[in-house]
């Protein structure tokens, strides 16, 4: 496996190359996000805007609908980047729905790392973007 600064280049890398295929044609914001999964392989997903708004796809969802489609089942680090489509990058956190798309398939401690233009890094964890979170573990009970 690759070291930790190797692996994020990696999962930054394949964020930014997404980012350019991304569909904006309204917000003209372009996302990418590229996620780690349980057996080292990185998936990638892009924005997908719609003319009817709410049917827009975000970058996070698409790469953890191609995580899934691959067989993947835990997330273990997000890169995400993000910005006009001919602007530079800046800091893009998840929005609410996507911090809980995250939270489905990876852990409170999970690393969500976000870039600016001049290569700024800021990680967090999950938990930190999402206190006190519902995941799946909230729906397991006891069963005789």
């Amino acid at each position: 496996m690759r070291n930790e600064t190797e692996a994020l280049a990696s999962l930054f890398e394949a964020a930014a190359d997404v980012r350019v295929r991304a569909h904006a044609p309204y917000s003209n914001f372009f996302v990418g996000a590229a996620i780690l999964d349980e057996e080292g392989r990185i998936h990638v997903g892009c924005n997908v805007e719609n003319a009817a708004y709410p049917q827009g796809t975000c970058a996070e969802a698409g790469a953890i609908s191609a995580m899934v489609a691959a067989g993947g089942r835990r997330i273990l680090a997000a890169a995400i980047v993000g910005g006009p489509a001919d602007g530079d990058e800046i800091q893009c956190p998840p929005c609410g729905g996507c911090r809980q798309r995250l939270r489905e398939f990876a852990g409170e401690m999970t690393s969500v790392h976000l870039r600016d233009a001049v290569g700024t890094v800021t990680s967090l964890p999950l938990g930190e973007l999402l206190p006190l979170s519902f995941g799946p573990e909230s729906l397991e009970r006891d069963r005789p």
